[in-house]
């Protein structure tokens, strides 16, 4: 058996954690972030519409692979939580801005959410 290894990513450019979890972890050549929401990590403030809490979500997620020269280019799998799916295509309109192809692989559910719209966390491929 091979010891894996983990590398805990923090920044301040992305909301800080609420609970025992790292905004990122970086194990070989993937990285892996935390489920993150649209507060905007200066002010916490946060946009009504899904769109914008979309875009702000991505900005989020965004700030955890730049610290390790990761973009949004680099991700493999992508996960999203929506509060309502009646927000979908809302959603994926603001979702296209921020990825080219080959886009990830994705899922996108309907969950219960505290207070926001949306919640994204993915796993990228990076340099080692």
């Amino acid at each position: 058996m091979t010891n894996v290894t983990k590398q805990a990513i923090h920044t301040s450019d992305a909301p800080q954690p609420a609970g025992p979890y790292s905004q990122g972890i970086l194990s070989g050549d993937l990285l892996f972030t935390a489920g993150f929401g649209p507060q905007d990590p200066q002010t916490g403030e946060k946009a009504d519409n899904v769109a914008d809490q979309t875009r702000q979500t991505l900005r989020n997620v965004q700030a955890v692979l730049s610290q390790h020269g990761a973009t949004l280019d680099d991700a493999l799998k992508v996960t999203v939580h929506l509060s309502d799916l009646a927000n979908f295509d809302e959603f994926n309109t603001a979702y296209r801005e921020f990825f080219s192809e080959p886009y990830p692989v994705r899922t996108t559910v309907g969950s219960q959410l505290a207070n926001i719209l949306v919640e994204i966390d993915l796993v990228a491929r990076v340099s080692a």
